[in-house]
């Protein structure tokens, strides 16, 4: 939920309309942040304050005792099923929920261990061993805890020995009291690329040297991220998961800090909606801005998670870093300095943030009044919170209660009021989504698929260098929590073996941006932003930007639609004809459609002369639609585990698709990759790989033969033939796979590593 909740923007807009002619005339003029800030301040009243609190208690996050206990029977309940990762999740938000002093927190923390001990997370189970018992565990239960105790010592015992063996002395690295070593890694561009800067464009990232297809240009890490509540897929549905059925959101399973993955979170003391994966987050986070969103979670939830975000990158920066931030461009509002001024672009430089353009006066008035609304909602709100985070210590140990402070702190936090409404502003144009792909369907099928959700939103000062593209020369590729950096070796070598010097776990979120093709010296280095060309129209994604970003994009993509009216496709074999073909077939003669714009009105025709049929976009629209309701309820037969009703609607569905649909057109990718996951759900390996060659087809169509989708698609396909025992058909798959999971995410993937496994068996 970017934008705050509907209740909220319907309460700003009725306010907008109910302003005078003449205050709506002023504000609209209003050019500088901190004029608008106290425009807004002075519009902003108790009756918005009171509104708030009516509707954030809707999003409640007080720990309560109750729930606590509701959730405990909903763990148990999924561990006599033996569903221990479930059992896990539920008994965790029972710890979330307890207060301190509730007898269900000992409880949860016991039948928490429980759930871990059989999942076999040994270390984790003795931690909520301790736990229990130092919350005050009935004593007359305490032996079953030693008991567990000792089994768990003794495994963690045989695997510390095993790892001693396979390591030795020499692979041991110091490590901090966590458990991880602390960040090594820093914001890094690679040799071959530099900042330039234009007052058309503003600072961007240029290629000063040739770069190859899958070299390392950047590695950063965010300045700061919010987590995304609920589910939040980045093609298909979103919404708020219903715990009681057991389905979890990102906030149940990710640290609120790295974003790792965690089935036994440190809760919050304060509320029952921050966690994170260990003390260190916990720590770390609340003093960087936790002990003020704390009591102010559910305004925070209710005003959007750009709000948020806004809010935790002015809290990271405090008030030293703002007002030097604010010097240069006192004068100069909305200005953009060049390289020259601000040479530096690291992940702990909140000049690299603060400079980012706001495009205040590209903004709407009604959004612009809706953003400095919010902020002057939460500066109030901030405003009764207590005292100041140690960033905006006033320094020599001053409180802004002592002599006469309080008018000082009023100043200082108005001064953080102003910077979160101009992040905010910023963060419409340099707000990056975090996305993972998180395996799909019931945890305890033969076979998982993947969907791409978006679990957080972040700003990253280097990251935001790159200009937009519908076909992007980059590749993108994101690592949360705490693992092996995920670009390997590769990172260390191109930016001159700087990085890792201390070893390569790491905590925290990065993003690696590679390059997707060849980049020649000069050619500027671009990511896209959301629309892209394999996607989406050209007409769709212009629109797009336009609202969202305020540039009429130029790409390549959308430069050649304009020449030649045809839609741009990724490169691959078929030249001109491939990227007038729409994918469709004309049902009388079965040929291949084309874009028509004539006398009939836009629609699709059929380009021989002896057809010439043509079709409405409304007839395309409704024959799609038919099949994706098949396609969609097959895929969740096939989640509650019936591939046979699955398949006979996907049967049915790919009927109807082969009369109006070719084989390379993207829904078609999508039902045939439907049928090879039921097929292979059922253990038929061979008809589930003879689909997927299918799927892959039309994903190589629809992304282009370097793709990463193609990448990921044809990574099933070596695990079909591999678990098929087609030992031929796996190994000739194998090196293409290689290729594009090296090109697009470097070479110490996970995929890759599993790849490798799969190679070495077949080859004995």
């Amino acid at each position: 939920m970017d934008l705050p909740c509907v209740q909220w923007q319907d309460h700003v807009a009725q306010k907008w309309t109910g302003l005078d002619p003449e205050s709506k005339e002023h504000f609209a003029s209003l050019t500088e942040v901190d004029a608008v800030f106290k425009s807004a301040l002075t519009l902003t009243t108790l009756d918005d304050l009171d509104f708030l609190q009516s509707i954030s208690a809707t999003y409640s996050m007080q720990k309560d005792t109750e729930q606590a206990a509701k959730c405990r029977e909903r763990g148990n309940c999924s561990f006599k099923t033996r569903d221990y990762t479930a059992a896990a999740l539920h008994y965790s938000q029972g710890v979330s929920f307890a207060p301190l002093s509730s007898e269900q927190l000992p409880l949860c923390y016991a039948n928490r261990s429980a759930a871990l001990h059989h999942l076999q997370l040994y270390q984790d189970c003795l931690n909520d061993i301790d736990k229990a018992l130092t919350n005050g565990y009935p004593s007359h239960l305490q032996h079953k805890l030693e008991d567990r105790r000792t089994q768990c010592l003794k495994h963690v015992s045989q695997g510390q020995k095993a790892k001693d063996d396979h390591q030795g002395p020499a692979s041991k690295h110091h490590e901090d009291p966590d458990g991880v070593t602390a960040p090594s890694l820093t914001s890094e561009i690679c040799p071959q690329a530099a900042v330039g800067f234009s007052t058309e464009k503003g600072r961007h990232l240029v290629a000063a040297q040739g770069i190859a297809a899958g070299e390392v240009i950047l590695h950063d890490r965010p300045y700061s991220c919010v987590l995304i509540p609920g589910m939040e897929e980045v093609q298909g549905k979103s919404g708020w998961p219903d715990t009681e059925r057991g389905e979890f959101g990102t906030e149940h399973r990710c640290c609120h800090r790295c974003l790792t993955d965690t089935l036994c979170p440190v809760p919050c003391d304060g509320c029952s909606y921050s966690r994170y994966c260990s003390p260190g987050c916990q720590r770390e986070a609340w003093e960087e801005h936790h002990r003020w969103e704390c009591p102010l979670g559910a305004d925070l939830t209710a005003l959007g998670v750009m709000s948020q975000l806004a809010l935790r990158v002015t809290l990271k920066a405090g008030l030293k870093n703002i007002q030097m931030a604010r010097e240069p461009i006192r004068d100069k509002p909305g200005c953009i300095e060049s390289s020259e001024t601000h040479p530096g672009h690291h992940s702990d430089s909140y000049l690299s943030v603060f400079h980012l353009l706001h495009h205040l006066n590209r903004h709407s008035p009604a959004l612009r009044f809706l953003n400095a609304v919010t902020v002057a909602t939460v500066y109030l709100k901030l405003s009764k919170a207590g005292p100041p985070p140690a960033s905006w210590d006033l320094g020599n140990g001053q409180s802004p209660h002592e002599d006469g402070g309080d008018g000082d702190w009023s100043t200082k936090l108005w001064l953080m009021g102003s910077a979160v409404l101009r992040h905010v502003l910023q963060l419409r144009c340099n707000a990056q989504a975090i996305t993972v792909l998180q395996d799909a369907g019931a945890a305890n099928s033969r076979v998982q698929s993947r969907r791409e959700l978006r679990i957080a939103t972040a700003i990253f000062p280097t990251l935001s260098l790159l200009n937009h593209s519908c076909s992007p020369n980059t590749s993108v590729a994101f690592n949360t929590g705490t693992s092996v950096d995920p670009s390997g070796s590769d990172l260390s070598a191109d930016f001159g073996g700087a990085v890792a010097e201390h070893g390569s776990m790491t905590r925290g979120v990065t993003v690696t941006v590679r390059a997707a093709k060849v980049i020649k010296a000069g050619q500027e280095i671009l990511h896209c932003y959301g629309p892209h060309s394999s996607r989406m129209v050209t007409q769709e994604r212009q629109h797009l930007l336009r609202e969202q970003y305020y540039f009429l994009c130029q790409c390549e993509a959308c430069t050649l639609t304009q020449e030649d009216g045809a839609e741009f496709r990724p490169q691959r074999s078929g030249g001109e004809a491939a990227r007038r073909n729409s994918g469709l077939l004309c049902c009388k003669c079965k040929g291949t459609l084309n874009k028509s714009s004539g006398d009939k009105g836009t629609g699709f025709i059929c380009p021989k002369s002896s057809c010439s049929h043509y079709v409405s976009p409304s007839e395309v629209s409704l024959g799609l639609q038919e099949i994706r309701v098949d396609l969609d309820k097959a895929v969740d037969l096939m989640e509650r585990e019936r591939p046979d009703a699955a398949l006979r609607l996907l049967d049915k569905a790919q009927t109807q698709a082969g009369r109006i649909l070719a084989e390379t057109h993207p829904l078609q990718g999508e039902l045939a990759d439907a049928m090879a996951r039921a097929y292979a759900t059922m253990g038929d390996w061979k008809n589930a790989a003879s689909h997927l060659e299918r799927s892959a087809a039309a994903t190589g169509s629809q992304y282009g033969d370097d793709s990463i989708e193609l990448g990921q698609q044809l990574f099933k396909l070596a695990q079909l033939h591999f678990n098929g025992g087609a030992r031929g058909p796996a190994l000739s798959v194998i090196p293409e796979v290689r290729r594009l999971l090296c090109l697009h995410c470097g070479p110490r993937c996970h995929e890759l590593q599993e790849l490798q496994a799969m190679e070495d068996c077949l080859r004995g």
